[in-house]
């Protein structure tokens, strides 16, 4: 089956040609590092992991970088309010993010640039823009001319005069026009800021990842992908310069948007108070959990994000995890999952939802068959699950949690109920089961004897 995504640029789903077979090249916009990242930041992580996973298995390469904004007003506020250095705020932040990234079983990308690590290649760039016509200095400012470009808005399918509107900014007197856009600002003495041919400022935010880009991946990409809200401005800009600054080159061959997450049927925002934060979440619920909610509907739709998905999720995953436990036994096996109807869904524009139900397909047969259960079932569920970056643990910790001290008390009591049911004293295997109730103890019976996992 041939691996198809929905391109942004075209409005359509495409089969995916990258341009070198070899060699694929991938890029997302990561975090602004001023703060704990909320749910809406991971789904991107989260779908984008599952792609550079897919595509691990269809190509011999996959370069996948995932850039950090160290540099922005946001942190520069965070610093000031704080007391405390941009540095020290954003080094801070962007290690918080690489860890609750990790508790969702996010892999590390190639690549993590640093916007602060890349000021000259966007100096050249800003130099390449100005000379080619496609930007000007102004007040301390370079903007990006954006009547320069004849297909600029293309990518969001915006004329200029519904940018301009849709924008609702006032409109600086420095600027040729209102859509311009700004590519360097001047820094006061008190704003970090470096040394460039138009004065001591900083980089706009749009710049950041086309210089990145430009610098580690080169002038054409195969994917870029971010959440919808990065359309426009944000990767309509990027569009832009990059390719006014490459001389017409396609910058990105695919374009690839994330749908909106809403709290208990609210869209997220700051000024509903809905925000949610990973490291908040994972307080309550292991990151698989967290993992697997987000990957439960299609990455293109709006997900409903709420305690109530969660539960259902924790729910699902244990009885996906029943299922290895019960079947662990079988011996080990190799399969080939790419002809897997799961597989085949993730090869259909990412369908991890379709392929989640495949796997309650493959615990269903598991747990028909029994102790007549095919080692190629199960072999394919943990395979195609670990695909999907499930299954991070064994099922035994999974139910229990990591070892402790306790483990051998409780599997005693299970043992001493298991022989009173023996003896058929059912007085002694009620009190038992009560008693490791009030412990947080869940007993599940079977033929072969009595498993526990932790509530």
């Amino acid at each position: 089956m041939t691996f198809t995504i929905y391109n942004t640029a075209t409005r359509s789903k495409e089969p995916f040609e990258p341009l070198n077979p070899e060699r694929v090249l991938m890029y997302v916009c990561g975090p602004t590092v001023y703060n704990l990242v909320h749910i809406g930041n991971a789904r991107p992580a989260v779908i984008f992991d599952l792609l550079k996973r897919v595509l691990d298995t269809l190509y011999p390469e996959v370069v996948y970088a995932r850039n950090i904004t160290d540099i922005d007003d946001k942190i520069m506020k965070a610093a000031a309010e704080s007391q405390r250095s941009i540095e020290s705020i954003s080094n801070e932040y962007a290690d918080a993010y690489v860890a609750d990234m990790a508790a969702l079983n996010v892999l590390q990308p190639t690549l993590s640039p640093k916007a602060t690590d890349h000021i000259q290649p966007m100096l050249d760039m800003i130099q390449s823009l100005v000379d080619k016509g496609h930007a000007y200095a102004a007040e301390g400012h370079v903007l990006f001319d954006v009547r320069s470009m004849h297909d600029y808005g293309k990518l969001s399918n915006r004329s200029l005069e519904d940018m301009l509107e849709g924008a609702r900014v006032e409109v600086a007197p420095y600027k040729k026009y209102g859509g311009d856009f700004v590519l360097w600002k001047p820094s006061s003495n008190d704003e970090p800021g470096w040394d460039s041919p138009w004065g001591r400022g900083r980089p706009g935010w749009h710049l950041e990842c086309s210089a990145m880009i430009a610098e580690h991946l080169g002038e054409s990409i195969d994917i870029h992908g971010g959440g919808r809200d990065l359309v426009f401005p944000h990767h309509e800009n990027e569009r832009a310069q990059s390719q006014c600054a490459h001389g017409g080159k396609q910058f990105v061959k695919y374009w690839m948007h994330n749908g909106y997450i809403n709290i208990d049927g609210e869209k997220m925002s700051k000024s509903l108070g809905n925000f949610r934060t990973v490291r908040g979440l994972l307080e309550q619920y292991h990151g698989e959990v967290i993992r697997f909610a987000l990957l439960s509907a299609h990455y293109r739709s709006e997900l409903d994000f709420s305690a109530s998905l969660l539960d259902q999720s924790k729910a699902s995953l244990d009885g996906l995890y029943t299922a290895l436990r019960s079947s662990a036994s079988l011996p080990s096996v190799e399969v080939d999952i790419k002809e897997h109807a799961a597989f085949n869904a993730l090869l259909d524009d990412l369908n991890s939802a379709l392929a989640i139900s495949e796997l309650h397909a493959l615990a269903k047969e598991l747990n028909r068959d029994g102790e007549n259960a095919k080692p190629e079932t199960r072999a394919s569920l943990l395979k195609l699950g670990q695909l999907l970056g499930l299954f991070s643990v064994d099922a035994e910790t999974w139910f229990k949690g990591e070892a402790s001290d306790d483990d051998a008390a409780i599997d005693a009591l299970v043992l001493e109920r298991d022989e009173a049911k023996l003896a058929k004293n059912w007085a002694r295997a009620d009190e038992i089961r009560d008693e490791l109730k009030e412990l947080g103890i869940v007993l599940e019976d079977s033929k072969t004897g009595s498993t526990w996992r932790r509530a």
